[in-house]
């Protein structure tokens, strides 16, 4: 903050050294130093100007005038005034608040219009007097004290209680208040109704401060939080290996309201960890399991958003490494409580009361010290150690990883060891399947992400096109994060060229390298599938990624050519797709629904009599049913006929939130026309996908996630 201005006013000859010594005092104080400088007038420089207009203009730029009035009056000007009362005039004009201290208790031995000056000060002003410079310190730091505790500037209570200097009502965002108060009402039964008025809200939660805006009402439902407290912001970053190092892969800066920050961060965690999605043999809805549990993921971010030292010019950072993932934040654990506190039954003991309290109507939090259990619970219960809490320059949450090839893994404890001790850079070890067993390659290390794997899979029993790893890996075109992470799948010898003397060849493939001896866990699906031929006694047919892609597409209703080309990845009927599906129809693996006619404008495809399913769930392209729980009565267990455009919606959301733009593309739409539009609406109006930022449809942030 900008240092508020004290002005010093007095004879000069009568007062010099103690002039010097408030000086010094304050410019050397811990305290007074944060928000106070001060002005002599023996200090400005030399300047082409009348000494009153300069002493004058710095009067009026103060913020706090400190008189030190003695015995002398001072020299006076042509109209009988010196340079003293001028500046006690001039501040009183301002609106300076003004602080006077009298040396000496006897009024007698003062010069007569120093009397008067005094007489003056006395109608409206509380006076202190001193003998000793040292009481003049005493009395001048109580008064700054008690000047910055009437500006809100210090504070005893909680921050978050504490008015938030220059805001006001006009800063707050009233259209947060309604989803808050529906959401509040819905799972905690908070009695105010959803059209309560702003100030009713504000007052019921106590975010108002003798009608003044509180820190904590910027920070839920300010328009700008960070124009007022300018650290409330969760930086985020991902690492590819087990240490901090330039340049970082992913790095965002997330700004808004704690609600907005907590949920960004989360998203930004999920879609950069390993997810798994199960099949349909309980229920109708595949279920998803992240490498770590969202709901530690969220409780981790959580915490440091709401028990954070909002006074620190620290962030909250979020950094994801290959066998961690560490949530800091500038805070410190409450006195009343120990690390090991955190690991046992424990009661809560929030840094800020008010925020707290929101986010608990909000559901974010339960108020009952179950945090920190519930993170080591469900750790536990997913296979990986409990988390680790420290305390260093901040507060430091620790959840370890699985050290992920695909799927299966196998916990490293010296990576943990060299984490603790800041050493080495673990390495990440990749498995492969032996008789349902997991055995780990000697010699094959390496940090890999979701897309890496599934790169490998495409190669795994096959050599596979340049075009092919893109389709699989989930990149649109080639992009340059595409090429790159090619490179190193090459240079890490996990990927090797079929025509290695010529790189550029139009006839490249790739394919797994002498040491990968096979990926773990199904990876054989990504490159080629075997379909029975139950008409020809075993024969196999092999198949690629966008043939599978294909007849899943077809595996419980009929696609049309455009759907085809769409999930295969497609943006236009060219030749290779053409001699595709004309392959699928003469293998009989699809069949037309107007065989006569195949040029028909009705013509669909779907799968063959021959073709009973193809394996590893096949049935999730084309038909979803959705329980429909929030209906009494005759409405459970309906389902919502999805298309293959809409299944590539949903599926694209299955890791992350998607943008608008990555459900055009995956969708096979080459820009918001009116029917993709038509399809989205659909899905948010059945309930299949949400908005990240519900209450901002048109915002630029916004996202779509299942």
């Amino acid at each position: 903050m900008t240092p508020l201005r004290i002005f010093i006013s007095s004879v000069q000859s009568e007062f010099a050294r103690e002039r010097e010594t408030l000086r010094d005092y304050v410019r050397k104080d811990p305290l007074m130093r944060r928000f106070f400088d001060v002005f002599l007038f023996e200090d400005a420089p030399a300047s082409n100007r009348r000494p009153d207009e300069l002493y004058l203009d710095e009067v009026e730029r103060c913020d706090v005038y400190v008189g030190l009035f003695g015995c002398d009056y001072g020299i006076e000007d042509e109209e009988g005034i010196s340079p003293t009362e001028r500046e006690f005039d001039r501040a009183t004009v301002v609106g300076a608040h003004r602080l006077v201290f009298l040396k000496g208790s006897d009024d007698a031995v003062r010069h007569p219009k120093m009397q008067a000056l005094i007489g003056k000060v006395r109608t409206g002003l509380i006076r202190k007097r001193f003998n000793a410079t040292e009481e003049l310190k005493i009395g001048l730091y109580a008064a700054l004290v008690e000047y910055l505790e009437v500006k809100a500037l210090i504070r005893w209570g909680p921050f978050d209680a504490a008015p938030c200097m220059n805001a006001s009502l006009d800063d707050l965002d009233f259209e947060r208040m309604s989803p808050f108060i529906r959401t509040a009402r819905r799972v905690r039964g908070f009695p105010l109704a959803e059209d309560a008025s702003p100030e009713a809200l504000l007052t019921h939660l106590n975010l108002l401060n003798n009608g003044r805006v509180t820190h904590a009402a910027v920070l839920l439902f300010g328009k700008s939080p960070q124009r007022f407290l300018l650290s409330s912001e969760i930086k985020c970053a991902h690492f590819h290996g087990t240490q901090v190092a330039k340049p970082i892969p992913s790095y965002q800066v997330y700004k808004g309201t704690v609600f907005n920050l907590i949920d960004q961060a989360v998203d930004f965690v999920l879609s950069k960890i390993a997810l798994s999605v199960g099949t349909r043999a309980e229920t109708v809805q595949a279920p998803v399991r992240y490498e770590i549990p969202q709901e530690v993921v969220t409780e981790a971010i959580v915490n440091a958003v709401a028990h954070r030292d909002y006074t620190s010019a620290g962030s909250v950072q979020v950094m994801l490494f290959a066998d961690r993932l560490e949530v800091r934040n500038p805070g410190r654990l409450s006195p009343s409580l120990t690390l090991d506190d955190l690991k046992v039954a424990h009661t809560s003991v929030p840094g800020n009361p008010l925020l707290a309290e929101s986010l608990y109507l909000a559901e974010y939090i339960e108020r009952m010290g179950t945090g920190t259990l519930d993170m080591i619970r469900r750790c536990v219960e997913s296979g990986l150690p409990g988390p680790e809490f420290t305390v260093t320059d901040g507060f430091v949450t620790t959840v370890w990883r699985k050290v992920v090839l695909a799927g299966e893994v196998a916990e490293q404890p010296e990576s943990r060891a060299r984490h603790r001790r800041g050493g080495e850079q673990a390495r990440m070890q990749s498995c492969s399947q032996d008789g349902g067993q997991d055995r780990v390659q000697d010699g094959v290390q390496a940090e890999l992400e979701a897309r890496d794997v599934a790169i490998l899979r495409a190669c795994a029993e096959r050599a596979a096109t340049k075009r092919e790893l893109q389709v699989v890996a989930g990149y649109s075109r080639r992009t340059r994060n595409f090429e790159q992470r090619l490179e190193r799948l090459l240079r890490e010898n996990l990927l090797e060229m079929t025509v290695p003397d010529k790189p550029r060849s139009r006839w490249q493939k790739y394919r797994l390298s002498e040491k990968v001896r096979g990926v773990p866990d199904g990876g054989q699906d990504g490159g080629q599938v075997g379909v029975q031929d139950r008409g020809q006694d075993g024969g196999q047919v092999e198949l690629e990624a966008r043939d599978i892609a294909m007849l899943r597409a077809c595996a419980e209703r009929a696609a049309t050519r455009r759907d085809l080309q769409a999930v295969a990845g497609y943006s236009g009927r060219t030749r290779n797709f053409e001699q595709r599906l004309e392959r699928l129809l003469r293998e009989n693996l699809l069949e037309m629904t107007v065989p006569d006619k195949p040029r028909s404008r009705w013509q669909k495809y779907r799968l063959s009599e021959k073709v009973r399913g193809v394996p590893d769930g096949v049935q999730d392209g084309v038909q979803v049913g959705v329980q429909d729980g929030g209906q009494d009565g005759g409405q459970d267990g309906g389902q919502v006929e999805l298309e293959a455009r809409d299944v590539a919606m949903l599926r694209a959301c299955a890791e992350r939130a998607a943008t608008r733009r990555d459900l055009q593309v995956v969708a096979g739409y080459s820009g918001r026309t009116r029917n993709f539009e038509q399809r989205l609406d659909r899905l948010l109006r059945e309930n299949l996908l949400e908005m990240t930022v519900p209450d901002k449809p048109r915002s630029r942030w916004q996202k779509y996630r299942l």
